[in-house]
C-alpha cells in the first residue's frame, strides 16, 4: 500500500473518521477468485461440454469395431397364382407367408479406417481437453488483471481520500485564521474550491472502483458485486525479483503451454486424416451371418402346422463379402491430396502459434523490465515528494510558505503516490505473468 504521510494521517483522524470504519465482508484472495471462476464461469462450462462431446465421439468410433445385429419380421399376402406346398404353382390360390430373421454383420478390414478413426477421435479428445486448459488459463489471466485493477483503484481511492483529508484540514485552518484576521476570504474560497475538486476526484475514483469490482464479479459469475471485496496482498518485497530471460521462459513454455500443445495434437490429427483418406485405396472385407425361418399357408389347403414349419424351415447363413476398389473417379486421390494440404496448413498453424507465444513472452518480459524501472523511479519520486511535502508543511505551519506553495507540494506528493500505486501493481502483474508462462500459478 502507498505510505501515508504523517501530516495526512493526522488530517484523516481529525476530518474523516468514517473512512477508517468502512468495512467489507467476505474478502477474497486472488486464489479464491481464480478457483471460483474456474468452477462457475459459463465459457469454461461450454468448453467442458465440448470435451464431453469428444468423449462421446470416441466411444462411437470404438463401437464401429463391434458387430451390428438386427432382427426382422415379415408378413405377406398373395392373391391369384401362387406357390403351393409341394413347390408347384396353382391358379386361384390365396397364400400367406410369415418370416422371421436375425442377422449380424461385422467389418473385418476397411483399409485400417476404423482403427485410424479411433486414433483420430482420441486425438480430437486430447485437443479439446487442451483447449479447455487454454480457456482456463485465459480465465486465470483475466481474473488476475481484474484483481490488479481493483488493487490499483483502491490505491487511487485512498490517495483521493488523503487529498480530501488534507484539503478539509486546510479549510478548517483557514477559517480559524480568517476569524483571527490572519487570512483573507479569498484564501478560504480557494481552499474550499480545492476541497470540492478533491471530492469530485474521489467520486470518480469510487466509480472506477465499483466498475472494477463489477468486472471481477462478472468473471466469477456472481449475481451482484454488493458486499464483494478482495484481500490486499503484502507487496513489501516487490522489486527484488530476478527476471528470467524470454528465451528460457519460451523453452519451458513449449512443453506446457496449451496453445502449443493443442496445435501439436491437431498436427497429429492431420497426419491421421491422411491415413484415413488412404484407406480408400484398400479393399474391404466384412463378415455377415444370420438365422431365419418362415411359415407358409394356402387358403383352403391344410398344410403343416405353424410350429412345425418354423422348425423345419429354420435356416442359418454365413457369408464373407469382399469389395475391391478399381476406379472411384479419383475420389480417394482427391481426398488424400486434400488431407495433405490440411496437414501442411496445420504445420504452419503450429509454427505461427510458436512465434505468437514467443512474441507474447518477449512483450511480457520487456513490460516487466519497464514496469520495474518505472516502479523504482516512482518509489524514489514518491519518497522525495513526501520529504518535500513534509518540509513545506512545516514551513506553512510556521507561516514561512504561502498556500500556493503548500498546494503545489501537496499535489506533487499526491501525484507521486498515484504514480507509485500504478507502477507497483503493473510490475506485480507483469512479473507474475512471466511466471505463469513457465507453468506457475498467478499468486499475489
Amino acid at each position: 500500500m502507498t505510505k501515508i504521510h504523517p501530516f495526512i494521517a493526522l488530517a484523516l483522524v481529525l476530518t474523516l473518521p468514517a473512512a477508517a470504519q468502512t468495512n467489507h465482508t467476505g474478502p477474497w484472495t486472488l486464489s479464491d477468485c481464480t478457483s471460483y471462476a474456474l468452477e462457475h464461469n459459463i465459457t469454461l462450462q461450454q468448453n467442458n461440454l465440448s470435451v464431453q462431446q469428444r468423449e462421446n465421439e470416441l466411444s462411437g468410433a470404438k463401437a464401429r469395431m463391434l458387430p451390428g445385429v438386427s432382427a426382422s419380421g415379415n408378413e405377406s399376402f398373395s392373391f391369384g397364382r401362387g406357390l403351393t406346398s409341394d413347390n408347384t404353382y396353382a391358379n386361384n390360390s390365396n397364400t400367406t407367408m410369415t418370416s422371421f430373421s436375425v442377422g449380424a454383420s461385422m467389418p473385418l478390414f476397411e483399409g485400417f479406417t476404423i482403427k485410424n478413426n479411433i486414433e483420430l477421435s482420441r486425438l480430437n479428445l486430447e485437443a479439446a481437453t487442451v483447449d479447455l486448459e487454454k480457456a482456463r488459463n485465459s480465465i486465470r489471466v483475466s481474473v488476475a488483471q481484474a484483481y490488479v485493477q481493483i488493487l490499483y483503484d483502491k490505491e487511487i481511492l485512498g490517495v483521493a481520500h488523503n487529498q480530501i483529508a488534507v484539503d478539509s484540514l486546510q479549510v478548517v485552518r483557514l477559517n480559524s485564521m480568517l476569524r483571527a484576521g490572519k487570512a483573507s476570504s479569498a484564501e478560504v474560497s480557494a481552499a474550499e474550491a480545492t476541497l470540492a475538486q478533491s471530492r469530485l476526484t474521489a467520486t470518480q475514483a469510487e466509480g472506477n472502483l465499483r466498475i472494477a469490482l463489477l468486472e471481477l464479479t462478472q468473471l466469477l459469475e456472481l449475481a451482484s458485486p454488493e458486499g464483494f471485496d478482495i484481500v490486499i496482498p503484502d507487496v513489501a518485497s516487490i522489486g527484488q525479483e530476478v527476471l528470467t530471460p524470454p528465451e528460457v521462459i519460451y523453452e519451458e513454455a513449449l512443453t506446457n503451454w496449451p496453445s502449443i500443445r493443442g496445435e501439436q495434437i491437431r498436427l497429429e490429427a492431420a497426419e491421421k486424416n491422411i491415413d484415413i483418406a488412404r484407406g480408400g485405396y484398400y479393399p474391404s472385407l466384412s463378415l455377415s451371418g444370420g438365422v431365419g425361418t418362415n411359415y407358409y399357408s394356402i387358403m383352403g389347403v391344410n398344410g403343416p402346422s405353424f410350429g412345425s414349419q418354423l422348425r423345419d424351415n429354420f435356416s442359418p447363413s454365413l457369408s464373407l463379402s469382399l469389395s475391391i476398389p478399381i476406379f472411384d473417379r479419383f475420389s480417394t486421390r482427391t481426398n488424400v491430396r486434400s488431407a495433405k494440404l490440411s496437414h501442411m496448413n496445420q504445420q504452419l498453424q503450429l509454427d505461427n502459434a510458436g512465434k505468437t507465444l514467443y512474441k507474447e513472452i518477449q512483450q511480457a518480459y520487456y513490460n516487466a523490465q519497464t514496469a520495474r524501472s518505472k516502479y523504482e523511479g516512482s518509489l524514489a519520486a514518491e519518497k522525495s515528494a513526501a520529504e518535500a511535502f513534509d518540509i513545506m508543511s512545516a514551513k506553512y505551519e510556521n507561516s514561512k510558505a504561502n498556500i500556493t506553495e503548500f498546494n503545489e507540494a501537496k499535489n506533487r506528493y499526491i501525484s507521486a503516490s498515484s504514480d507509485l500505486a500504478q507502477a507497483r501493481y503493473q510490475y506485480l502483474y507483469q512479473t507474475r505473468l512471466l511466471d505463469f508462462y513457465r507453468g506457475k500459478e498467478i499468486i499475489f
